[in-house]
């Protein structure tokens, strides 16, 4: 059994015993999380409405940032030049289940 879940404006499809990191959430290291699906897969499809009456169990594991992504910024014949450097933070999620 799969489900689809979105956090952070973006969609993740999971199923039991999945690691991922998400957009940062609240909560500290070992809480459990509710999420509600949009999308569960499996013997049996259902969307919408009908998802709603699942719920996916997830376990905070741990917060961090991601590695640094550089901008650079150029523009040719005025000896223009900028980089800039970018860490997302992120939350990692541990999927312990998936009751309906």
């Amino acid at each position: 059994m799969f489900a689809i879940i979105q956090t952070g404006g973006k969609q993740y499809r999971v199923q039991e015993g999945d690691v991922l990191r998400v957009e940062s959430l609240k909560g500290e290291a070992g809480d459990k999380l509710d999420l509600t699906p949009i999308f569960v897969g499996g013997d049996s499809t259902v969307f919408g409405e009908a998802a709603s009456q699942f719920t996916v169990n997830a376990e905070v594991v741990e917060h961090g940032r991601g590695d640094k992504i550089y901008i650079r910024k150029y523009k040719s014949g005025i000896q223009y030049r900028r980089r800039t450097g970018h860490r997302q933070d992120y939350t990692a999620i541990k999927i312990l289940g998936i009751k309906g």
